[in-house]
C-alpha cells in the first residue's frame, strides 16, 4: 500500500466525513479521493474539508477502492453506475448494516472483490470499532488496504466471514446504546440519592467513560478490575449483590438483549 490509492466514496454523510477527517489525519492526500453524494449539503460539507464531491459517479475517476457509506435501502441504486468496476481490480469496501456478502456478489457476480464491515457510532469521534469480512477474491494487500482505510477511526478486527455479523451488530453496533443507557440509569439513580440532574449526569458520564477507558489502557481482565474495587464487605459488593443477584442477573438480561438484537438483524437482512 502506498497511501496513495485512489478512493471513491459514495455517500458523505456523518459516517462518511467521519472517514474523510480520519483519512486526511492519516496523511491520505485530499486528490486521491472523490465523493459522490446526491445532497448539496453533504457536497458543501466534503468540498470544505479540500475534497472533490459531485453528485453522480466522476467520468475521469478510476478508484482502487469504492467505499459504501449509504443507508441499506439506497445500496442497489447506489451500485448501479458502478458495476463495471465489479472486475476484481477495484475493491469495495462496503460498511452499509445488514446487507451480506452473497447479497453483493449476486448484484455484481462472483467475481467482484468484497469487503463487508460493521462500525459503530464511536467511529465519528475516531473511537470506534469495525468488524470486516472478506470475499475470497480479495488478496491480503486489498485486505490491508480496507483495514487501514477503516483503522482511521477506530480499531479493527478481522471475521473469518460475515456469518458473525449480526452477531457484532448486536454487539459493538448497538452496544453504544447499551452503555448510553447505563449512563441514563447510573444519573437516574444519583438524583435520587440527592444529586441535582446536572451534577447526577455529569458524575455518571464521567464515571462510565472513565472506567471504559481504564480498562483499554490498562490491558487487564474486566473481572479483575470488577474485583480490583470490590473490598470485602465495602459498598461496591453491596452494590455488586444487588446487578449480580444469586442468578447473574445483569449479565443474564445483557445476554438475552443481545442475542435478540442478533435476531432481529438476521431478520432485517
Amino acid at each position: 500500500m502506498s497511501g496513495r490509492e485512489a478512493i471513491l466514496l459514495v455517500g458523505g454523510g456523518n459516517m462518511g466525513q467521519a472517514l474523510l477527517r480520519g483519512w486526511l489525519a492519516d496523511g491520505r492526500a485530499p486528490e486521491t479521493i472523490h465523493v459522490v453524494d446526491p445532497d448539496g449539503r453533504a457536497r458543501e460539507a466534503v468540498e470544505s474539508l479540500g475534497i472533490k464531491a459531485s453528485p453522480g459517479r466522476p467520468d475521469s475517476f478510476r478508484p482502487d477502492v469504492i467505499v459504501l457509506a449509504v443507508k441499506p435501502h439506497l445500496v442497489e441504486g447506489a451500485l448501479q453506475d458502478y458495476r463495471d468496476l465489479a472486475d476484481g481490480r477495484t475493491v469495495l469496501l462496503t460498511i452499509a448494516a445488514g446487507k451480506t456478502i452473497a447479497f453483493y456478489q449476486g448484484l455484481l457476480g462472483a467475481g467482484a472483490a468484497i469487503v463487508r464491515g460493521m462500525p459503530n457510532t464511536p467511529a465519528s469521534i475516531g473511537k470506534g470499532i469495525t468488524a470486516l469480512a472478506a470475499s475470497d477474491i480479495v488478496d491480503p494487500d486489498r485486505q490491508r488496504l480496507c483495514e487501514s482505510l477503516m483503522a482511521a477511526v477506530g480499531q479493527v478486527v478481522w471475521l473469518e466471514d460475515d456469518g458473525l455479523m449480526d452477531a457484532v451488530t448486536a454487539v459493538s453496533g448497538s452496544g453504544p446504546a447499551y452503555v448510553f443507557l447505563l449512563i441514563e440509569c447510573l444519573a437516574a439513580a444519583a438524583v435520587k440519592v440527592g444529586f441535582e440532574r446536572d451534577l447526577a449526569e455529569r458524575l455518571a458520564l464521567a464515571t462510565v467513560s472513565g472506567a471504559g477507558a481504564y480498562a483499554m489502557a490498562s490491558g487487564t481482565d474486566p473481572a479483575e478490575l470488577r474485583r480490583q474495587v470490590t473490598s470485602p464487605g465495602g459498598t461496591t459488593q453491596a452494590a455488586l449483590e444487588v446487578l449480580i443477584g444469586d442468578s447473574g442477573a445483569l449479565e443474564s438480561l445483557l445476554s438475552e438483549a443481545v442475542q435478540a438484537a442478533a435476531r432481529r438483524s438476521r431478520e432485517l437482512a
